[in-house]
């Protein structure tokens, strides 16, 4: 228990998958699981792990259902969902439906027996390929390897180019415990990738940058990431580098703090090439 409660904590947050199963006998299940994630996308390959309970080694009637009509849809779960997500959670008994019990609205899906979540703003209809199971006692996953068939997309988190908008989500991630994680556009936030350029890495940043007492490894990483190391632009303008130079040049320790400190909030609203600028002043 111990075990579980500290992995379910330190490796979080998750995303959920909210699956509807349905056995031979027609009786339709939906549960979360938050042991799941995106292993591929040609082909397209979702795994979510049903664990045997730790208290008895019994399995969820998702793990039960798979096994007998090898379907499931996975509704994503957004944060209007989610008192109604965790009811559904209750172990109820087998022939009992949960989407009546959480108050959630069948939807039939196109390719796959299981109905779908109306509510859930992104369905994945999928085939179950493969049932892994990870072990036979209490704790053990069993990771359900799934294709998904089927994208079912609401058109109210689209953006003007039929693109999903992150900003329009509001998903819900996993924690440990009782705690739960909402992503809205408070706490989004973007980091540029690289792509077929190279970053010039921490390595080659100059010594009074790399070992700057100001930035921290965000910064470092973000300066980093340029695939050549920049040159002074004689052509830059910016009054409060001025006025950093004007007031501070005959300090000269005094002047590097100051500009660390305005390049550190460049780089925390993103402008990288200012915030280079800045910093070259003093290299």
């Amino acid at each position: 228990m111990d075990a579980q409660n500290y992995l379910q904590h330190a490796i979080a947050p998750r995303p959920i998958c909210f699956a509807s199963t349905i056995d031979k006998a027609g009786h339709v299940n939906l549960s979360p699981f938050s042991f799941f994630n995106l292993f591929s996308s040609n082909p397209p390959i979702v795994i979510f792990s049903p664990a045997r309970r730790v208290r008895d080694n019994s399995t969820k009637h998702t793990l039960q259902n798979v096994s007998e009509v090898p379907e499931v849809v996975i509704n994503m779960v957004d944060y209007n969902m989610i008192q109604q997500v965790s009811l559904s959670s209750c172990e109820f008994p087998k022939e009992c439906n949960e989407f009546i019990k959480a108050g959630f609205t069948e939807e039939k899906a196109t390719m796959v027996t299981p109905p779908m979540v109306k509510e859930s703003k992104i369905k994945l209809e999928c085939k179950v390929l493969e049932i892994k199971p990870l072990g036979a006692e209490g704790g053990a996953g069993n990771l359900v390897i799934c294709e998904v068939l089927c994208m079912h997309i609401d058109e109210s988190i689209l953006d003007d180019h039929d693109n999903i908008d992150q900003t329009k989500l509001n998903y819900v991630a996993r924690l440990g415990g009782n705690w739960y994680a909402k992503i809205d556009e408070n706490n989004l936030f973007k980091v540029a990738k690289p792509n077929t350029q190279l970053g010039i890495g921490v390595d080659e940043l100059p010594e009074s940058i790399r070992t700057s007492k100001i930035l921290n490894g965000n910064h470092l990483g973000q300066l980093a990431n340029v695939h050549e190391m920049p040159f002074v632009d004689p052509s830059y303008n910016d009054d409060k580098l001025k006025n950093i130079i004007q007031y501070f040049s005959i300090n000269p320790d005094e002047m590097d703090t100051e500009l660390h400190r305005y390049a550190a909030v460049l780089l925390d609203a993103g402008k990288i090439k200012d915030a280079w600028q800045v910093l070259l002043a003093d290299v």
